[in-house]
């Protein structure tokens, strides 16, 4: 597949907002247990503020993926079939909740009523959780494309967004809350490591998959070689520009190589030196090396997706 910058910052942002969110709710209700150290409300609406701001521009960037973004509201219109519509609907209910939810840490409101403000929270995490789902399944409901149809998709959505949202509320601790530091820093580490191991497995089951078509099956000729020559136009067309990246097999190798040790490598090591030294900026450091692996991680799982019509128009005369 094409891979669309816009798409990748979607699901970057958004995935990234949502970790953050559930990030700073553990410690809210952890910290009213006594778990943790209690955190102040003007950390807390300082960090929904930075999470809902990310979540509004991955929307944002959304848009610019439209061929018609004044027709965008139609997407939620086939909610019991659709994931995309699901997704769509389940989006701005989470930016809503999310933008209450910093409200009312910015306004004191949790003070006087923490119940409430944790039934907030609680109700927009499980916002997050539905949209991760939501987001994963948009590509892992697509049987026809091999490399999406499996539960590591959703899985691995969930695990990369929570790591780099545990990564940015270190980096947001590590200046206004420097209690919390610890514990965010041991998540992001956690969280990298088990979606290291999740987005491996994935390279994996794709490294081992096998075409379901072949050229003999799809124009119904029983030969032993068909060998195509030409494409049967004489320019490009819609399906050869959005269902092939047109990148070279080394191309492929070496993103794979660079979101592995951006996304991956990197951050634990620096998540490490935090928990070990507690040096300044180290975690934002870690926010940003980490977020643009996930960018070339993004772009290689749209890239590795082989649609079937490639069989045809993948060929060059």
């Amino acid at each position: 597949m094409q891979p669309a910058f816009s798409v990748l910052l979607l699901t970057t942002l958004i995935g990234a907002g949502q970790g953050l969110l559930i990030a700073l709710y553990l410690t809210e209700l952890w910290g009213r247990i006594g778990w943790l150290p209690q955190p102040s409300a003007s950390f807390l609406a300082l960090g929904a503020a930075v999470a809902l701001v990310l979540t509004g521009l991955g929307l944002l960037a959304s848009f610019f993926h439209l061929g018609r973004p004044e027709r965008a509201w139609r997407s939620a219109t086939r909610w019991r079939t659709s994931w995309l519509s699901r997704e769509v609907i389940v989006l701005p209910m989470f930016m809503g909740a999310l933008a209450l939810y910093a409200l009312a840490q910015f306004s004191g409101y949790g003070d006087a009523h923490p119940a409430a403000v944790l039934a907030l929270g609680a109700a927009t995490v499980a916002l997050a959780l539905a949209l991760y789902l939501c987001t994963g399944m948009v590509y892992a409901c697509l049987k026809f494309l091999q490399e999406w149809a499996s539960p590591l998709t959703v899985l691995n959505y969930l695990l990369l967004g929570l790591a780099s949202g545990f990564t940015a509320a270190a980096a947001l601790a590590e200046q206004s809350a420097p209690a919390l530091l610890a514990f965010y820093a041991s998540g992001a580490l956690l969280l990298t490591l088990a979606a290291f191991v999740g987005r491996a497995a994935s390279l994996l089951r794709n490294a081992r998959l096998k075409p379901r078509s072949t050229l003999a099956t799809a124009i119904g000729v029983r030969h032993p070689r068909i060998v195509q020559i030409a494409q049967g136009m004489s320019g490009g067309s819609f399906n050869t520009r959005e269902f092939f990246h047109g990148r070279t097999r080394a191309f492929m190798r070496s993103v794979k190589w660079i979101f592995l040790l951006l996304a991956f490598a990197a951050p634990t090591l620096l998540l490490a030196l935090v928990l070990a030294y507690e040096t300044p900026w180290l975690p934002a450091l870690a926010f940003a090396i980490q977020y643009v692996g996930l960018l070339a991680e993004r772009w290689f799982f749209f890239a590795q997706a082989n649609h079937p019509q490639n069989l045809y128009y993948q060929a060059v005369a």
